[in-house]
């Protein structure tokens, strides 16, 4: 039997740390994939590196004021393309059958699209693509016959438990998110004020950047990705729960109408559904190990504690309502973190900020992107105002 075509990958956001855990996946399976592009935001030495690394001849760079400095550092012959247009044309490469978005943020947003109507695959670990614009990827990806590879951990758990399954979304009772519930899983309410921003990124078991590490801390991250599953797998924000989930062994299950559950599990090492993304819908040896399950001491279950952590209600509603309250509530939430890491900001009041903000929101329907957009625009001036001391 012969061997499927090696996958010519994109990578938008390669400096990053889903960006440095694909550059690893790839550099492991090169029978597999060859990276054509790469993307970052500023960091030049990196990204230079990365170029020397892989060979790449195509590369974007968000900041274009450093476009003379990134020249300096890379071999003849590589093309630089500047800003957002050139994370699109990046995006749209001929040569390329899939774009990994993995840019922090609404930047990846354009792209996405651009990639989706020029018919790439689109493998997504920017958790805004869906939660602020899924209604308009979803409909552009069915339109144009394109497949959404989910990155994150939990909901390419659940694309691993549904792939082959017959009877859709109807076949489904739940799609059950797990949490590793973060450093505050046990503290009392009352103690959650003092909490700083040095302690909030000191997460348990997972190595991330620092906005998702308070995302996980305030369970903001487990909300954003109820939304995105809602898009992602078709199925109501009723019928998706979260269940915390200490040891981050079991990265998601999906209950069946039956009584059955299916769960998939590896060790907490992103590049397990990196790998699987990107190598779909085969299944290769890439150097990665199984867990040993006779060293696992214990696997804890518990439900989190939505009186204390309020995230998850809330996401419940903004999924609910739809329109444009997702992206209201992920841009406050982005606003209020940055706020809670600068010391402007309790941790209580990240909840506080997204929670006033949804309330003052006249929503809208997602229609266009530029509903979106303005959605997110003003969700970020209101949250901004919210945090000013004093307000």
């Amino acid at each position: 039997m012969s061997s499927p075509r090696k996958r010519r990958v994109v990578l938008l956001g390669s400096t990053g740390s889903i960006g440095g855990s694909t550059l690893k996946v790839a550099a492991h399976l090169t029978k597999h994939i060859e990276l054509v592009g790469l993307a970052a935001a500023g960091n030049i030495v990196q990204l230079a590196q990365q170029v020397r690394d892989t060979g790449v001849r195509q590369v974007a760079l968000y900041d274009a004021s450093k476009e003379a400095a990134l020249r300096a550092l890379l071999p003849s012959g590589v093309q630089i393309h500047l800003g957002a247009d050139g994370l699109v044309h990046l995006a749209t490469l001929a040569e390329a059958d899939m774009v990994l978005v993995a840019i922090v943020g609404t930047a990846g947003l354009q792209p996405a699209l651009a990639a989706i109507e020029a018919g790439k695959d689109l493998a997504i670990a920017s958790k805004e693509i869906l939660v602020m614009a899924g209604e308009l990827i979803t409909a552009a990806a069915t339109r144009h016959g394109v497949k959404l590879l989910p990155v994150d951990s939990e909901h390419n758990a659940i694309f691993q438990c549904l792939d082959g399954q017959r009877g859709g979304a109807e076949a489904v009772a739940r799609l059950i998110l797990t949490a590793s519930g973060g450093p505050f899983r046990t503290l009392a309410a009352a103690d959650l004020a003092r909490v700083t921003p040095e302690q909030a990124l000191r997460h348990p078991t997972w190595e991330m950047g620092p906005k998702i590490t308070v995302d996980s801390a305030t369970l903001f991250n487990k909300g954003l990705e109820m939304i995105e599953a809602r898009w992602l797998f078709g199925i109501g924000m009723e019928r998706i729960d979260v269940l915390v989930h200490p040891q981050s062994i079991i990265h998601s299950m999906v209950e069946f109408r039956d009584g059955s559950l299916l769960a998939q599990l590896s060790r907490t090492d992103m590049c397990f559904p990196i790998q699987y993304a990107l190598t779909w819908p085969e299944r290769v040896a890439g150097g990665l190990q199984a867990p040993d399950f006779a060293t696992l001491a214990k696997l804890e279950f518990e439900a989190p504690r939505d009186d204390v952590f309020p995230a998850l209600g809330l996401a419940r509603r903004a999924g609910h309502c739809g329109g444009t309250l997702p992206a209201v509530f992920n841009a406050a939430n982005e606003v209020a973190v940055a706020a809670f890491r600068s010391g402007q900001l309790s941790f209580p009041g990240i909840w506080a900020c997204v929670a006033a903000a949804m309330d003052a929101h006249q929503v809208e329907p997602s229609s266009s992107l530029a509903a979106v957009l303005a959605a997110d625009q003003w969700a970020r001036e209101y949250a901004t105002t919210f945090c000013q001391p004093g307000a």
